[in-house]
């Protein structure tokens, strides 16, 4: 599976998040995997960890969401757009394997699939914030 398929996977996982509680998630991670046809164990692993990595440092990408947006704090953006930033901002500040430019370009591309017309210019804005802090 090519890396924009994993993090497309890794999105859908980490918006998913947000509408269950803590002890649900193993359970609901394993029923998104069953609905995946043809996909590799090493695949699976590769979503499920990323997208843990990224549930231990909500809050604190949260808090960087925070810090690098004026009016827009995360309890008013967006579910979708919230999601592709948590992935775009973990993998910016956590993730070695991917550059920021790449990140960036990536989570733009998902806001374009998922998010509304304003979509792509937000997540874009916000990520260029903080890729200069």
């Amino acid at each position: 599976m090519r890396r924009s398929e994993l993090r497309e996977h890794i999105f859908r996982m980490v918006f998913g998040l947000d509408f269950n509680e803590g002890e649900e998630i193993p359970e609901q991670i394993q029923l998104y995997f069953e609905q995946l046809d043809d996909v590799k164990e090493r695949d699976m692993e590769y979503i499920r960890e990323k997208a843990e990595h990224i549930a231990e440092k909500r809050e604190e990408i949260d808090a960087l969401l925070n810090t690098h947006t004026k009016g827009w704090k995360t309890s008013r953006m967006n579910k979708v757009d919230l999601s592709i930033l948590r992935v775009a901002v973990y993998e910016m500040k956590w993730d070695d394997e991917v550059p920021v430019g790449v990140a960036i370009d990536q989570a733009v591309e998902l806001a374009k699939k998922y998010s509304s017309d304003e979509g792509p210019s937000f997540v874009n804005g916000v990520l260029a914030k903080l890729a200069k802090a």
